[in-house]
């Protein structure tokens, strides 16, 4: 029995992950690493969400794009990603930014990224492409993905989540017929259309996209011709809504169900708020996102660090760790730590307090430190005795503090304060 296009275009995919943005709200937790290598939930990046996504899923074809600060990046993928067969022809592949003879400027835009490796991308002769967001925490199979872009016979598929109307005004959203064919496509609207069969939801573009190779050739080179901000979102979409055949695909059909939390999981984590609250997420006793899944595992480079050690014992000086996640390598010494995740490699030190906290690999807590609704950059060597989260104003002149009382703490902030 022949094989249909179905079985065989996981092999003639290949998927094209941006992993160039600069992550600007995520204030100074970016400033020397790009959004995807960012840590998160103790001991991954935030890229090896999307990439395990690729590899359960059977995408094993996968060229990242970087761009801005991807030294840390590059240094993570080469120790975590260089795994796949390239005698499978499955491989990660890195194309970096670079200038050319017929092109003297970065990547200006999505669109203008991809545009940019059409000569790489047909290197390799897919039939479709799949273009994804390196800087978003999901879990999902891109298989009904494919599927749902086959049977649309789709020229490009969007997938899409479902959220309460009223909450869709900051997204891109796509106004669908009772088909899922997008009639129009709209950046960031006041009044978001709502979806025929759930009117009081919309839908959401989740910015992943896959597309027949061939149209998306041609309409990457018909806006590198013109005068647009050369972006998917923006600029491409909303111009061949009209003439081709672009569909919505519906995450909730290829999301990995959390049992515990039946509600499709997908977060950009691009703000401090939303970033804090993610990773506090995890701490919870049924958390939204599923890290325990061994059926869906998400890979990344494994330390060889030793295991969390909590010590001391005694009436006042005693290690002590509730509703918390403590990672390998990290020593909690004669502290308390409550509803806090501490990353690899940390250290905690004698009659110290978090609380609510997220702190960031290498991160040393001085003796006596009070610390509260917290991030704490990578590598900070916080001061004995400091408190953060008890008085906002105070906060705010020293840190940064958002507008939901989360207060970041970088080195150069700690540094400023001796001055």
């Amino acid at each position: 029995m022949p094989l249909t296009e179905s079985h065989l275009s996981p092999r003639r995919v290949l998927t094209v992950v941006l992993a160039g943005g600069r992550g600007k709200r995520l204030v100074d937790l970016t400033d020397t690493i790009s959004k995807p290598g960012l840590d998160f939930g103790g001991k991954f990046k935030i890229i090896d969400f999307t990439l395990s996504n690729c590899v359960n899923s059977g995408f094993r074809k996968i060229a990242i794009l970087t761009q801005y600060n991807s030294h840390r990046l590059l240094e993570h993928l080469e120790f975590a990603w260089s795994f796949l067969p390239g005698a499978m022809h499955e491989f990660v592949h890195v194309w970096p930014a670079q200038q050319s003879l017929d092109k003297e400027t970065w990547y200006n835009g999505t669109a203008d990224a991809v545009f940019q490796n059409v000569d790489n991308i047909q290197h390799f002769d897919p039939q479709h492409v799949l273009v994804l967001a390196g800087d978003h925490v999901y879990r999902m199979d891109y298989k009904y993905f494919l599927e749902d872009h086959l049977n649309y016979n789709a020229d490009m598929t969007i997938a899409c989540l479902e959220v309460p109307r009223l909450s869709a005004k900051g997204f891109g959203i796509a106004q669908v017929d009772d088909q899922d064919r997008i009639l129009s496509f709209m950046e960031k609207p006041g009044d978001p259309p709502g979806i025929p069969d759930r009117p009081d939801h919309a839908l959401v573009s989740m910015g992943i996209y896959f597309f027949k190779a061939e149209f998306l050739y041609e309409e990457l080179l018909r806006d590198a011709r013109s005068e647009s901000g050369h972006d998917f979102g923006h600029d491409l979409i909303p111009g061949i809504i009209e003439r081709a055949r672009v569909y919505a695909h519906r995450f909730e059909r290829s999301c990995i169900p959390n049992p515990l939390n039946p509600e499709p999981y997908w977060r950009d984590v691009g703000t401090l708020d939303a970033y804090w609250e993610a990773n506090m997420d995890l701490v919870s006793v049924q958390p939204a996102l599923n890290l325990y899944d061994y059926d869906w595992p998400i890979f990344t480079h494994q330390e060889q660090l030793p295991p969390a050690k909590i010590v001391h014992r005694g009436n006042i000086r005693q290690g002590s760790a509730v509703s918390s996640i403590i990672s390998s390598g990290c020593i909690v010494s004669g502290a308390h730590i409550r509803d806090t995740l501490l990353f690899t490699r940390s250290r905690v030190h004698s009659y110290a307090r978090l609380e609510e906290s997220v702190i960031l690999p290498k991160a040393d807590i001085g003796e006596g430190a009070h610390l509260r609704r917290v991030v704490v950059d990578r590598g900070c060597r916080i001061p004995p005795g400091l408190v953060v989260g008890e008085d906002p104003e105070l906060d705010a002149q020293r840190f940064y503090r958002t507008p939901k009382g989360v207060t970041l703490i970088s080195q150069p902030m700690l540094d400023r304060l001796g001055r």
